[in-house]
């Protein structure tokens, strides 16, 4: 696995006994997985333990042990790829171990969120529509005017097939608007693949 220059800064740090003993070794590594798999919580450099850091040594170290976690569960790396690049930044034999430990400890959650990420957007699969003619508005105001209700169905291929519908109403010139936006596209895209 190839480390940034950043990355590995943060990460040489981090293995250093004199920025962080073992204890505050410890917290940091839970406090940087609960990050990950807890956006919305409470900042996780709060923990007590890391109270005596430096806030600025802290914030590099998260950002370099995170973004090495993260590549390492997208690359599905093992223990022999991520011991060898801990150690390649100075981490001993007992704080491999113990990154180890938390880095199995979490990575099938890691997985299951860096596989919600979608890539691309939602393919769409049919579409239908309706006439609705609005009488009177929710002020009992006499309105007379038609709109079309709009349903595409979508697909969604990087999660499992999983189809959704998107609903819509307009009038009829938005809809000749959109209409005509879809031609447009169409049209873009056929030049696109012709060169």
């Amino acid at each position: 696995m190839e480390l940034s220059e950043s990355v590995a800064k943060g990460l040489q740090s981090l293995a250093d006994p004199g920025c962080f003993d073992l204890r505050s070794f410890t917290a940091f590594t839970e406090a940087a997985f609960d990050s990950l798999l807890s956006p919305g919580t409470d900042s996780a450099l709060d923990h007590p333990e890391l109270k005596n850091i430096d806030q600025a040594l802290l914030k590099h170290c998260h950002v370099a042990a995170t973004t090495f976690i993260l590549e390492g569960v997208k690359q599905n790396a093992d223990k022999s790829t991520i011991s060898s690049c801990l150690e390649d930044v100075k981490f001993d034999s007992e704080r491999v171990d113990a990154f180890y430990t938390s880095y199995q400890k979490n990575k099938r959650n890691l997985e299951s969120l860096l596989s919600s990420i979608d890539r691309c957007p939602p393919h769409i699969t049919d579409a239908s529509w309706r006439l609705e003619y609005c009488i009177k508005n929710g002020h009992v105001h006499k309105v007379n005017q038609p709109s079309f209700l709009i349903s595409l169905n979508t697909e969604n291929s990087g999660n499992e097939g999983a189809s959704s519908a998107v609903d819509f109403s307009c009038t009829l010139e938005q809809l000749q608007d959109f209409v005509g936006k879809m031609k447009d596209a169409a049209k873009s895209m056929e030049r696109a693949t012709q060169l």
